[in-house]
């Protein structure tokens, strides 16, 4: 069986209302996703473009919707196709879960706050988004409290006065939870200065990860604990991360389909950084492979310049520009990148009866166009000056409210759940930690609000943090 009862386990049981018949346990875990704060605070998060830039661009929580979309297109296209997922379909519930969530541990400014909040947390754990995502949904969203360990009157406050923690977030299933992890890796409590990234999970909900791979099951010998429905999520959001971004940046003025062809022969640093990153997914491709593969995805095809009156690369640039700039044909651009990249996808089951962890992946050729044009976008774009100035002034924003809330009688400035939290914990580490999660959780506008009333006139004081 695709889902068995493990999978509907949560680490609080709750009852069954009789008002909730024909709902699942899934459905119920959804239903308290698009309620959470968190989930709402993603409109406020950047995607590509500063979200008080224009209305127009995508934030995290329209990146995620789309995502969700094509998560669930994948999901209904394998149930439709492979006969093992015809008798016993992925539960679209769940993919969709996973998408629309895979986003929530973002922190503002998107990854120059990440890479903020981990130099700040390097030797207490670090910080990284698909690890706080875990965290969200698992103890920092306030819906549910363990019963059994209450404070003095009864007070509704997620640590108790002896300093234990009895948070459990939204209290989600086993499964769906599993839907979110995609790095099965415990990031180490010190990692150096110099140190990159970690992906994984936090040391602090290492407890629940075990929960969760008891409660699903182990994968096949040598095959990653990583579920059809994380998988199906992560192929969705490099297909919309790679293409949608490209959209928006076009939308933006950074670029057009011949100009990206032009910059590709006329700067040979800007192939050799994109095949750098290619081969770390795709070791067999070489620089000459992404360039062909590159040339061809933005080729625009035979055009008819007969009776124009231009000649035809006079017509080629002109049209390329149409295509940036002219909104049908930019979205039927992008459209026809994401029917292609979605019928790429193929699925196969290792071993019979372990369908959880039945393989997703796409077609060699598909492949390597999606990882592709998605450093090809990071390089063009995040990479340009334009956002760089935007990079730069996150990174240094984010920091500096970490450090101040850190400081000496910093965490006086905290909202008051989490000033009385702060003070009941023990540890520097969960004192640090608490002051990420209120960080990151932070939309680009309330942290650039409350830096400026850390360090300039600010808002009135009877407005609450």
């Amino acid at each position: 069986m695709l889902y068995k009862a493990g999978d509907t386990k949560r680490s609080q049981s709750e009852p069954n209302s009789s008002t909730e018949k024909g709902r699942t346990e899934f459905r119920r875990d959804y239903g308290r996703l698009l309620h959470a704060p968190s989930f709402r605070r993603l409109q406020g998060k950047t995607q590509l473009f500063p979200g008080h830039e224009s209305d127009f661009f995508r934030n995290r929580l329209t990146h995620s919707l789309e995502v969700a979309q094509v998560a669930k297109g994948i999901a209904l296209q394998i149930n439709g196709q492979i006969p093992v997922f015809q008798e016993d379909p992925i539960d679209t519930d769940l993919v969709e879960f996973a998408a629309l969530a895979h986003d929530l541990g973002h922190p503002p400014f998107g990854h120059n706050g990440e890479k903020a909040l981990d130099e700040c947390m390097k030797g207490f754990g670090g910080f990284e988004g698909n690890a706080q995502t875990l965290r969200i949904l698992t103890r920092v969203e306030k819906k549910v409290l363990r019963d059994g360990e209450h404070n003095e009157n009864g007070h509704p406050c997620g640590i108790t006065q002896s300093g234990k923690d009895r948070r459990l977030g939204l209290n989600l299933t086993l499964r769906t939870l599993a839907a979110i992890l995609k790095y099965d890796k415990k990031i180490p409590l010190k990692r150096s200065k110099n140190a990159k990234l970690s992906k994984g999970y936090y040391a602090s909900e290492e407890k629940i990860v075990k929960a969760i791979k008891t409660g699903v099951g182990a994968p096949p010998i040598d095959i990653p604990f990583k579920t059809v429905e994380c998988q199906i999520m992560d192929l969705a959001d490099d297909i919309s991360y790679s293409t949608y971004d490209l959209e928006d940046a076009m939308k933006g003025g950074f670029s057009h389909p011949l100009g990206i062809r032009s910059k590709l022969v006329t700067d040979p640093d800007l192939l050799a950084r994109v095949h750098e990153k290619v081969k770390q997914v795709v070791p067999h491709a070489t620089k000459k492979d992404v360039f062909k593969t590159l040339q061809k995805l933005f080729d625009l095809g035979e055009l008819d310049t007969e009776g124009l009156g231009m000649s035809g690369a006079m017509f080629e640039l002109e049209y390329s520009n149409l295509v940036a700039s002219q909104g049908h044909l930019r979205t039927g651009f992008t459209s026809s990148l994401v029917g292609r990249f979605m019928n790429g996808i193929t699925v196969s089951v290792k071993k019979k009866g372990k369908e959880c962890f039945a393989k997703v992946s796409l077609d060699p050729a598909v492949l390597l166009e999606i990882e592709s044009l998605k450093h090809l976008n990071y390089e063009l774009m995040i990479m340009s000056s334009r956002l760089k100035v935007v990079e730069y002034r996150g990174f240094e924003l984010v920091q500096t409210i970490f450090n101040t809330l850190d400081s000496k009688s910093g965490f006086l400035l905290l909202p008051e759940d989490y000033r009385l939290m702060y003070s009941r914990l023990k540890t520097v580490n969960e004192r640090k930690r608490l002051i990420c999660d209120f960080v990151s959780g932070m939309t680009d506008r309330y942290a650039i609000e409350f830096y400026g009333r850390l360090k300039e006139t600010g808002s009135s004081i009877f407005k609450p943090l």
